[in-house]
Order: structure tokens, then C-alpha cells, then sequence
């Protein structure tokens, strides 16, 4: 799912049908859009959609010769496909075929937000670093992955990789290149070593000096003044970049704060965990640590792409070149 219930997200770029080829499009346009590489096609919808969770919206019906899809479910291809159960208009498109981040887009011409009005008492902005931290709230890296069914009958699960975290990483790896302006880059050993690495050795040269990559945030210490890149976090509710005080002369890069998180403070696997409720509370479990993906991680190519295009940088040759090569680099396993 994209969004978590009760949040939502808006999309300040044009999203939806209808759509048009790159070569269709006046050069200035684009430049204008902040699009500054091909792309497979560009929206002439309405910028400004909002995001919400599925299970989320309330008072609306599908349009039964709307709900066009791929596979096993919709993908909004066709316009909005869903209307206002009162008065029929079209009012969003609903997302959840299989490979999709299952999710409900609002027309931005169709809907209005009203914002929650609080007591003064109960009135809250949005929450600081330092809650955020005391909450803890971190995705892991792997997760259990779910089909309608397998070669044994009953629920088939395996482990994988969160795509959470392979969406994360796209975005992350595009910020990385164009900070790299082509020079190889490290990152620190560990688990941000096995998601970054394998993929920056084979897209940077190797013959100029290393840029090297720390990870920087809230409640680490503060990062060493030859670092050339901060991997840092984006606050989950305002979107802004955590930055040292004082300022810093280092490129950063974004992470979701949830990613961020486990990265920075990685949770072990606790051989003795309190229980259930369901035993007595002196009784300690002794669980084995949840399964390994039997791959590499893989970063997301679509999430790449997407935010490489944006960049300024992606007007370079040889990022043009690794815009091109991107079929190439999923075939083979590093995307």
C-alpha cells in the first residue's frame, strides 16, 4: 500500500490520462516542468492529485466501464474510475492491480480539502525531531510477501526485500549519482553498504577519487567535516531534509525517515523477548530471526527513473547514459 490510513499526499506535477509522447512536448515545456531527460510519456493532467489509502475513502462507487486493468485488479489507466455515490461525478482513480502501490488518487478539480479544525488545547504542529526519535517508528528491510496462492494449497508467503525500502532507494541512488557527478562513491559498511553499493560500483567510474557517503541525523554524531555526502532523513509529515546546525557544505541526500531509521540505528534480533500476553509474563520466547531474501537487493527502477529525470543534473551525458542502459541493468539482475 502507498499511503498509510489516515494520511494522505499531494502530487504537485500532472498526474493521470491524458497522456503524450516526450517528442510531442516543446522543449521549453519540459525545462519548465522540471522534466530534463526522455521519459516514456508525459501527463497533461491536472497537478495538485491527492493521494489517500483505499480502505480510506468514504461515499463513492465504482464506474464499471472505467475500471480497466493490467491483470488482477485496476490501474486508473482509463481516467478516474471512481464517482461520488450523491451526484456522479468522476471523483478519483483507484489503483490496486497486482505490481502497483495499491491507492486512491483524488481529482484535484473534483474535490476539496477541509482542514481538521482543534481545540487549542489539542491543536499540535507537526512533530519535531526529537518525537519522531522518541517514537521509533522504523520499516525493516525485510518482509513477508504474500500470493493468492502457490504450489501448496493455503496462504504462500516468502521473504523479501520491503519495497518500501527498494522504492527508498531509487530515490536515494538518483540524488547519489548526480552528487557523485560521476566520481566513484563509498557508503558505510553494513546494510546500507549491501543496498547502495553493489549498484554505484557498476554505474560510476572508477579512475577519479571517492566521494565518501556517512549517514546523518538526528541524535548521531555530528558527521566529519571531509564527508562529501549526508544520506539524511525527510521529515514523514512536512517532506524537509534534516541538516546539521550551522549548515553544511556536503550534498544531501534523502531517505524516508522510516528507512533512515533502521539504517542509522539498525534493531538486532533479541534472542529473549517478553511474550504474548497469552503466557505468563515471566515466560521469554526464543524466536529465530525472521529469514533472509534468497537475492540481492534490487533498487527500484521505476521510482529511479522517475526521480533522475527531475534532476538537473540527468541533462549530463553520462547519466543520459544510464537513463538508457536502465532496461539493460533490470535484465541482468541490478535493478
Amino acid at each position: 500500500m502507498l499511503m498509510e490510513p489516515g494520511t494522505f499526499a499531494v502530487e504537485l506535477e500532472p498526474w493521470g490520462p491524458p497522456w503524450r509522447r516526450w517528442g510531442d512536448a516543446d522543449p521549453s515545456q519540459l525545462a519548465a516542468r522540471g522534466t530534463h531527460a526522455p521519459v516514456d510519456r508525459l501527463s497533461d493532467g491536472a497537478p495538485g492529485a491527492i493521494v489517500i489509502a483505499p480502505g480510506d475513502t468514504r461515499g463513492t462507487l465504482l464506474i464499471p466501464e472505467k475500471s480497466s486493468g493490467s491483470c488482477c485488479g485496476l490501474d486508473g489507466a482509463d481516467g478516474p474510475n471512481m464517482a461520488c455515490e450523491a451526484c456522479g461525478l468522476p471523483v478519483a482513480s483507484r489503483i490496486d492491480d497486482c505490481s502497483l502501490w495499491q491507492a486512491v488518487w483524488l481529482t484535484p478539480n473534483a474535490v476539496r480539502r477541509h482542514p481538521v479544525v482543534a481545540d487549542a488545547d489539542t491543536a499540535t504542529g507537526p512533530q519535531s525531531w526529537a518525537e519522531l526519535m522518541a517514537e521509533g517508528c522504523a520499516a525493516p528491510p525485510h518482509v513477508p510477501i504474500t500470493s493468492w496462492g502457490g504450489r501448496q494449497l493455503g496462504l504462500y508467503h516468502w521473504w523479501s526485500w520491503n519495497p518500501q525500502w527498494e522504492a527508498a532507494a531509487g530515490r536515494a541512488l538518483a540524488h547519489l549519482l548526480a552528487a557523485s557527478e560521476g566520481r566513484p562513491v563509498s557508503v558505510p559498511h553494513g546494510l546500507t553498504e549491501e543496498v547502495f553499493q553493489r549498484t554505484l560500483d557498476a554505474l560510476l567510474s572508477t579512475g577519479a577519487p571517492m566521494l565518501r557517503a556517512v549517514l546523518a541525523g538526528p541524535e548521531l554524531p555530528a558527521p566529519d567535516t571531509d564527508a562529501d555526502i549526508l544520506l539524511v532523513p525527510d521529515h514523514p509529515e512536512t517532506g524537509e531534509l534534516w541538516a546539521p546546525a550551522g549548515g553544511t557544505s556536503a550534498h544531501l541526500v534523502p531517505l524516508p525517515f522510516e528507512v533512515w531509521l533502521w539504517l542509522a540505528f539498525p534493531e538486532p534480533h533479541l534472542p529473549a523477548a517478553p511474550s504474548p500476553q497469552a503466557l505468563p509474563g515471566e515466560v521469554l520466547r526464543d524466536d529465530p530471526p525472521a529469514p533472509r531474501p534468497c537475492r540481492l537487493f534490487r533498487i527500484d527502477a521505476g521510482v529511479f527513473r522517475h526521480t533522475l529525470v527531475r534532476l538537473p543534473a540527468a541533462r549530463a551525458p553520462w547519466l543520459r547514459e544510464i537513463l538508457e542502459n536502465v532496461p539493460k541493468y533490470v535484465s541482468t539482475g541490478l535493478f
